[in-house]
């Protein structure tokens, strides 16, 4: 098990934000930043139905089918499928996410976590891809902040369907690898203890970052290492708090976060450090990290992500976070 070596590098893209996540991005923009991603050496790109009723999956798409294929791991989520018909993008309940893509496709979108509805979806997935084949697949936001208290009724459907299914197509040959792709740790622990079915990897967004890590650090990692299970960790930059934005958990950040933020960024600039270096290189330093997936909309954001990852941060500047109490005590870090 395990999907490091499956993966071109330790950087990957993440597409959400193509889905008109937060806001209306013209095409041109879109293609821009994944060609962006690709010129500065990008290899994986990760990407969702979800993200825009099926817009992100279209405009990546666009452009990957432009370049080799062996040249790049691609992986998508199933959970959602995408109709031919229309809704009111703002009037959908997205559970603590609300508002999340109103500016994406008006396509309705179904949750379905069966058999039959993964293998629609992975089919739909390929054709808005254009491709003819995926790396690795996540089972999508199998977890109480899309589902609340039915959450469970609705990881049982999936233990029981996608699980099964995505096993079986990596057993034939067909992907290379799956697992989950949640903003939870709670799913990820389940299926840690599962017998069966086996899953590869996990994406796990928001819950090993800067700001959030504590709960991962007390079982879920320490599992996943013992296991062989990697984690790719998206969502590095807390929805973009952390790079100059606004939002936090995908909402606007509250003044606690804000002043914990200030304090982070107080401390980067005393040691010379950015805050993207630091936020990228906290996630990737624990052993179980295969890989940092944060997102873009602006081709210009790809250079800063991937000098981010280059750049020398001192071993001073990770003691100052211990020592204010910004990052847990045993929370691993480049130098020590």
């Amino acid at each position: 098990m395990g999907i490091k070596s499956l993966l071109p590098g330790t950087l990957g893209f993440g597409t959400a934000p193509l889905g008109n996540m937060f806001r209306s991005i013209p095409d041109e923009e879109a293609a821009a930043t994944v060609e962006a991603a690709w010129d500065q050496g990008i290899r994986y790109f990760d990407t969702a139905p979800f993200y825009g009723a099926g817009l992100s999956e279209i405009r990546l798409g666009e452009v990957l089918a432009r370049r080799p294929r062996d040249e790049f791991v691609l992986s998508t989520k199933v959970g959602r499928v995408i109709l031919d018909e229309l809704e009111d993008p703002t009037a959908r309940n997205l559970g603590e996410k609300g508002g999340l893509f109103e500016h994406g496709r008006p396509n309705k979108m179904i949750d379905d976590y069966t058999a039959d509805a993964t293998l629609r979806s992975i089919e739909d997935s390929l054709t808005r891809l254009r491709t003819d084949r995926l790396d690795i697949v996540w089972v999508h936001d199998v977890a109480q902040d899309f589902h609340g208290d039915d959450w469970p009724a609705v990881y049982e459907t999936a233990r029981t369907g996608a699980f099964r299914v995505l096993q079986r197509l990596r057993d034939e040959g067909v992907i290379k690898a799956w697992g989950l792709g949640v903003n939870r740790v709670e799913p990820i622990e389940l299926t840690l203890d599962l017998d069966e079915p086996r899953p590869d990897a996990f994406l796990l967004a928001g819950r090993y970052t800067l700001l959030d890590h504590n709960r991962s650090l007390q079982r879920l990692l320490p599992a996943a290492t013992e296991q062989g299970v990697d984690m790719v960790v998206g969502g590095p930059y807390s929805s973009g708090v952390l790079a100059g934005g606004r939002h936090f958990e995908y909402q606007e950040a509250p003044a606690e976060i804000v002043a914990k933020v200030e304090r982070i960024k107080a401390l980067a600039a005393e040691h010379g450090v950015s805050i993207k270096a630091a936020a990228l290189q906290f996630a990737l330093a624990h052993p179980a990290t295969a890989a940092v997936v944060p997102g873009a909309t602006r081709p210009s954001r790809i250079a800063e992500d991937v000098a981010a990852l280059a750049e020398s941060v001192p071993a001073a500047f990770w003691a100052a976070l211990r020592d204010e109490k910004l990052i847990a005590a045993d929370a691993p870090t480049p130098t020590a």
